[in-house]
């Protein structure tokens, strides 16, 4: 698994932001839109594209365009849907899927509750978007998930991520021998307990939409 830590300062401007404890619903939603954009930006640098030719007012230029079929894009319900948002900003013509899952906060597994995705996902560039990697378990199912649906090219885009999730996407990922990359806003320090992350943002799904 290929790893990319954005090194930006707007990057971690508003991830410093985000983790203030003080900031509103509504300012989180819009600073995650604005970091996801950014983010969006280094891990689609290997969309696939082909040759396209175009009239400008002048003359004949060759550039390129989104090559078929198009990437798909597949937040992780609920708190990925705040990611959506600015995914789209970036790329508006790609698909969206959505998987739902859930983790049980005494084992730390993930469940499957919902699902809608294409039956079948060979030759897609996948992006899955899950504000944070923790204990891997999660984004590890989702990214199963995809496979099993013939994905072989899958990026994932979390805000934040902690040393032990990243080794346990990394060991399951050797396993699946599938290419993907891990492009996060930070690195930090480790889970706590109860498997939350250190220092951490709190939980992205109640401080983008409250606790109902």
């Amino acid at each position: 698994m290929e790893l990319r830590t954005v090194d930006h300062p707007l990057v971690a401007h508003k991830l410093t932001a985000l983790r203030d404890r003080t900031t509103d619903s509504p300012t989180f939603r819009r600073l995650t839109e604005e970091l996801v954009t950014l983010l969006a930006y280094e891990a689609t640098r290997n969309v696939r594209v082909i040759p396209r030719t175009v009239e400008t007012p002048l003359q004949t230029a060759v550039g390129v365009k989104l090559s078929p079929p198009r990437p798909l894009v597949v937040p992780i319900l609920r708190a990925g849907l705040g990611m959506l948002e600015g995914m789209s900003r970036l790329m508006p013509t790609a698909e969206v899927g959505f998987v739902g899952m859930i983790r049980d906060e005494e084992t730390l597994l993930a469940t499957t509750y919902a699902e809608r995705l294409p039956s079948d996902l060979t030759g897609r560039q996948c992006y899955i978007l899950d504000p944070m990697l923790a204990t891997g378990g999660t984004l590890g199912s989702a990214v199963q998930f995809l496979v099993k649906r013939g994905a072989d090219h899958i990026t994932c885009i979390c805000l934040i991520a902690a040393p032990e999730g990243i080794a346990r996407l990394t060991e399951l990922l050797d396993e699946l021998h599938v290419p993907c990359t891990l492009v996060l806003a930070g690195l930090d320090e480790k889970l706590n307990d109860v498997g939350y992350i250190l220092p951490g943002l709190g939980d992205a799904g109640d401080r983008l939409y409250g606790v109902v």
